[in-house]
C-alpha cells in the first residue's frame, strides 16, 4: 500500500504506516528524515526489530551516541535499556531533552517498546518550536541573549553511587562530565527554526542573571512547556511500537502511571552537534 502519514496535531507528531524499519531503503531513509523535520516525532506500529536491526536503523541516520550512565544491552552497548517494574521504579517522569549535559547533545532517538503495561505508560512530547514561537517578541529577544549551564541530574549520581566503588566512580565521572553552556534558544541546524532549549532535568541555572531572577525565569519556562497541552502529543504504546524523535526541538515525558507494572523499552540514540543561536 505504500507509506502513509497521519499527523496527530498541527505542531508535533505523526503516525507513519506502510513501512518496514528492519531494512529501510535509501529512499525511505530520506523520506523519514524529511518527515521528522516536519513533524518532530514519528510513530510506527508493529516493528519487530532485532537488536542488530535496531542498531542498524539508528546508524542510517548518523553516528550513534553512547550513554554515560544508563544500562545497555550486553551484546549491543548502543542500546539503552529502560526497564521498570516493582523493584525498579520509574525515575524519568519529568519533562526533558535527552543528555543536554553533553557539549554536543544527541540529534535524536529511536525507542522501541519491548513489553508494555496493561494500562498506562504513555509518553508525551512537546514542540519547543511552538513553545518559543508562542512567547511575546520581547521575551524571545531577551531569551536569545542568554546562556544556561547544564549538568547531570541527581538520579545519575544516585545510580553511580549504588555501584561497587561508587564514590570513586562518581569522582571520576564528575571529572569527565563538567558543566556545559548552551543558549536558551537554539537554532535548528537543518530547518533554521528557533526552539526553546532549556529543560527541568539538565538545565541548572542561567549565566549572568541574578540567582533569584534566573530561577524564576527557568521556572516560568518549564511551566510554559509543561502546562500548555497545545504544544504536546501523547502516544499510547503497544508492543513493538517505535517512536523516532528530533532531540534538537522537542522535550518528552514518560508518564509513571503504571507502577508497579512492568514496562520495558530499548533505545538507540543518534549523535548530534553543538547548539547555537
Amino acid at each position: 500500500m505504500g507509506l502513509s502519514v497521519r499527523p496527530l496535531t498541527i505542531h508535533i507528531g505523526a503516525e507513519v504506516g506502510g513501512v518496514d524499519l528492519r531494512d529501510p531503503s535509501e529512499e525511505l531513509v530520506k523520506e523519514l528524515t524529511d518527515l521528522l523535520l516536519e513533524h518532530l516525532v514519528l510513530f510506527f506500529r508493529e516493528q519487530d526489530l532485532t537488536p542488530a536491526q535496531h542498531v542498524a536503523l539508528g546508524r542510517r541516520f548518523g553516528e550513534l551516541h553512547l550513554h554515560s550512565v544508563a544500562a545497555a544491552l550486553p551484546d549491543h552497548p548502543e542500546i539503552i535499556l529502560l526497564e521498570n517494574d516493582e523493584k525498579r521504579p520509574p525515575n524519568i517522569d519529568a519533562w526533558h531533552t535527552d543528555v543536554t549535559m553533553d557539549a554536543e547533545p544527541p540529534m535524536g532517538s529511536i525507542l522501541r517498546a519491548v513489553e508494555v503495561p496493561p494500562v498506562g505508560g504513555d509518553t508525551l512530547w512537546a514542540s519547543m518550536y511552538a513553545a518559543y514561537e508562542s512567547l511575546p517578541g520581547a521575551t524571545q529577544r531577551m531569551l536569545e541573549e542568554l546562556t544556561a549551564v547544564h549538568h547531570y541530574p541527581d538520579y545519575f549520581r544516585t545510580g553511580i553511587l549504588r555501584q561497587e566503588d561508587g564514590y570513586a566512580k562518581l569522582e571520576q565521572y564528575d571529572q569527565q562530565h563538567r558543566p556545559v553552556e548552551h543558549p536558551l534558544v537554539r537554532t535548528h541546524p537543518v530547518t533554521g527554526r528557533k526552539a526553546l532549549f532549556v529543560n527541568s532535568t539538565f538545565t541548572k541555572y542561567i549565566k549572568d542573571v541574578g540567582r533569584k531572577e534566573g530561577k524564576a525565569l527557568l521556572e516560568m519556562l518549564h511551566q510554559h512547556v509543561a502546562t500548555r497541552p497545545e504544544f504536546h502529543v501523547r502516544f499510547k504504546w503497544e508492543r513493538n511500537s517505535v517512536a523516532f524523535w528530533d532531540n534538537r526541538c522537542t522535550q518528552h515525558y514518560a508518564v509513571a502511571d503504571y507502577f508497579p507494572q512492568v514496562r520495558r523499552m530499548q533505545r538507540v540514540t543518534i549523535a548530534g552537534d553543538r547548539p547555537y543561536c
